[in-house]
C-alpha cells in the first residue's frame, strides 16, 4: 500500500499569511461566548471570504437576469458570468473541455445524476457496484437504491484499522460483474487520502467506469482529472469557500453525450412537441430549469480566491496544522484518534474516554471552539470502529496553531467536567 502523502510534496512552499487571510472572513471577527471564535468545522462547510460575498451581491445588484434566454444586456452579462465559471472549474480540475462541467446543487446531486443517467441503463441482475468502507452516506445510499431497483449487488471493500483501503483487497473485489466503481478521494470522517489513481487504473482494467467523490479533496489538494484518469469527478461549492446549493459534476464528454437527461424541463432541450423532445448537448442537457446563477458566480469567486492563495500552499499549511494537532491531542489523556492513515488531509476525528462527542462539542462551544460531533454522515465508518460518533476538528486556510491550542485547552475543560 502506498504511504506517500500528497500534501507532503509541497511542504517547502511559502507559508500563508494566515492572520491576513482571517481578515478576509468577516464571520471570524465576532466573539463567541466572550471568546475568540475558533472555527474547526470546515469539512462540514467552509466559511466565506469577502470576495465570494461581494461577487454574489454584485450579481444581484448589478447584472442579475435569467441566463441563456434573453437578448437584452442584463441577460447577456449574467450568461457570460455564469458560463465563465465553467472555464474556471475546467482549469481547476485540468479538464479538457468546458462542456465537461455540469453545474448541480452539490456532490450529492452529482452522484445521483451519474447513478440514474449513466449507471442505471447499464445495470442488471447479478451486476455489481464497488465502493469502499469509508464512504459518506451520499456515496452509499444512491447505490443501494439503484441496486435494489436493478437486482444488482453493492460490494464494499473494507478499511483497515488505520482507516485505509487495502489495495489488494480492493483489486480482488473487482470482477467481470463489476459495472461501476464509486470512491471517495478524501474521507470526511477520517481524513484519509485514498490512492485513487491506482484504484481507477485497477477498475479500468476490469472495464468498469469510476466516479470520484472529491467533496473533501478539491478544497485541500491539487486535483488533475486527466492524471487521475477518472470518468467522473464531483465536488460541492460550499466546502471550497463558495456558497451552498451549488456544485460540480465533471464527466468525460464522450460519456456525458451517451447519457439521457437526469431531469426534464426548460433549457435542457433542443426541440419540443407534444409527441417528442430532442435534448440539448451536454452540459445543458443536465441543467434543467433556472439554475443557481448567483451561486455559480460565487463559486467562481471562491475558485479565484483559492487560486490566488495557491493550492499547494493551502495543502502545506493544513498538513502542518494536522501534524501539530495530532501531536497536541496526543498530550490529552484519554484522547484516541480515529483514523491514523499515513496519507491524510486536514481532518482529525477523536474520542475522549467515554465522554459523548455531543457533550464534548457543547463544552467546546462554550469555550468559543466550533467542531463537529456525530457520525458525520458516515455511520458505517463508526460501526467499523465500534463507536457511535466522534468529535471532529477540520482545518481551512484561516486556521492557526493558536486554534489548535484553544482546542486542547477546551478539552481540558471537558476533562474537568466529565472525567
Amino acid at each position: 500500500m502506498s504511504t506517500v502523502n500528497p500534501v507532503q510534496e509541497h511542504a517547502a512552499v511559502a507559508p500563508l499569511a494566515v492572520e491576513r487571510i482571517r481578515a478576509d472572513f468577516p464571520i471570524l471577527a465576532q466573539p463567541m461566548n466572550g471568546k475568540r471564535l475558533v472555527f474547526l468545522d470546515s469539512a462540514a462547510s467552509a466559511q466565506k471570504p469577502v470576495a465570494v460575498i461581494r461577487a454574489i451581491e454584485e450579481c444581484y445588484q448589478n447584472y442579475y437576469a435569467n441566463i441563456h434566454r434573453g437578448v437584452y444586456q442584463l441577460s447577456q452579462r449574467s450568461t457570460q458570468a455564469y458560463e465563465a465559471v465553467r472555464g474556471k472549474v475546467r482549469a481547476l480540475l485540468n479538464g479538457a473541455d468546458d462542456r465537461e462541467v455540469v453545474f448541480v446543487r452539490g456532490a450529492t446531486e452529482a452522484i445521483n445524476l451519474v447513478a440514474h443517467s449513466y449507471v442505471r441503463p447499464r445495470l442488471g441482475p447479478g451486476d455489481e457496484i464497488l465502493i469502499t468502507g469509508m464512504e459518506h452516506h451520499s456515496n452509499i445510499v444512491p447505490w443501494q437504491l439503484l441496486c435494489e431497483q436493478a437486482g444488482a449487488t453493492l460490494v464494499v471493500s473494507p478499511i483497515t484499522d488505520t482507516g485505509e483501503v487495502d489495495l489488494e483487497d480492493f483489486r480482488s473485489r473487482l470482477t467481470a460483474r463489476t459495472k461501476f466503481v464509486s470512491v471517495v478521494h478524501v474521507s470526511n470522517a477520517l481524513g484519509t487520502v485514498n490512492p485513487v489513481q491506482e484504484m481507477i487504473a485497477a477498475a479500468h482494467e476490469r472495464g468498469a467506469a469510476v466516479l470520484v467523490d472529491g467533496a473533501q479533496s478539491v478544497p485541500h489538494l491539487s486535483v488533475d482529472v486527466a492524471e487521475l484518469g477518472c470518468d467522473f469527478y464531483c465536488f460541492s461549492g460550499h466546502k471550497i469557500y463558495g456558497p451552498s446549493g451549488v456544485g460540480v459534476l465533471w464527466g468525460r464528454l464522450d460519456l456525458l453525450r451517451e447519457m439521457p437527461p437526469y431531469q426534464g424541463g426548460g433549457e435542457m432541450i433542443r426541440y419540443v412537441t407534444f409527441e417528442r423532445s430532442e435534448f440539448a448537448e451536454p452540459p445543458q442537457r443536465f441543467e434543467a430549469g433556472t439554475p443557481n446563477i448567483a451561486g455559480v458566480v460565487g463559486l467562481g469567486a471562491a475558485i479565484d480566491y483559492v487560486h490566488a492563495i495557491g493550492t499547494e500552499r493551502v495543502a502545506a499549511h493544513e498538513h502542518a496544522l494536522l501534524d501539530y494537532a495530532t501531536a497536541r491531542l496526543g498530550e490529552v489523556e484519554g484522547v484516541r484518534i480515529i483514523g491514523t492513515a499515513a496519507a491524510k488531509a486536514g481532518v482529525i476525528s477523536f474520542v475522549l474516554g467515554r465522554v459523548h462527542p455531543h457533550d464534548i462539542g457543547t463544552v467546546l462551544d462554550l469555550e468559543g471552539v466550533a467542531i463537529r460531533a456525530g457520525h458525520h454522515c458516515a455511520q458505517p465508518v463508526m460501526q467499523r470502529y465500534g463507536i457511535a460518533a466522534t468529535a471532529r476538528a477540520s482545518f481551512g486556510v484561516y486556521n492557526t496553531y493558536d486554534d489548535v491550542d484553544a482546542l486542547v485547552r477546551a478539552l481540558g475543560k471537558v476533562r474537568e467536567l466529565f472525567i
